[in-house]
C-alpha cells in the first residue's frame, strides 16, 4: 500500500514517496488563489506552506472559515512532509518539467 495519497478534490492517487505526491499535486492539479492575499499557488503542500509561512493562523481561520482543528491538521501535514521530503529534489524535478514554483 502506498504511503502518500493525494486528497485534492478527492483525487485519491497514491504514491510511494512524498516527493512524487508533491510533484503530482504541483503539476497535475490547478493552482489556487490564496483567500488572504490573492497569490496563486499550487494546491496541496505548497498551498499549506504558503498559508502558514505568509499569514497568521487568525488570517487563515477567517479567510477559509476554518477552526483550530483545521489549522492543526494542516500544520501536522506540513511538518510531516518537511521532516520526510527531499524538498530540494522536488524543486529540481519541477524545474526540469518546466513548472513554475510558488
Amino acid at each position: 500500500m502506498s504511503a502518500w495519497e493525494c486528497d485534492i478534490d478527492g483525487c485519491g492517487e497514491r504514491f510511494d514517496s512524498v516527493e512524487d505526491a508533491i510533484v503530482h499535486q504541483t503539476s497535475e492539479h490547478e493552482r489556487q488563489e490564496c483567500k488572504v492575499c490573492g497569490a496563486v499557488v499550487p494546491d496541496g503542500y505548497f498551498a499549506i506552506r504558503h498559508a502558514f509561512d505568509e499569514h497568521s493562523r487568525a488570517e487563515y481561520v477567517r479567510a477559509y472559515d476554518a477552526d483550530s482543528s483545521d489549522v492543526r491538521t494542516r500544520e501536522r501535514i506540513r511538518d510531516e512532509i518537511e521532516e520526510t521530503a527531499d524538498l530540494e529534489g522536488v524543486v529540481s524535478r519541477l524545474d526540469l518539467t518546466g513548472s513554475e514554483l510558488p
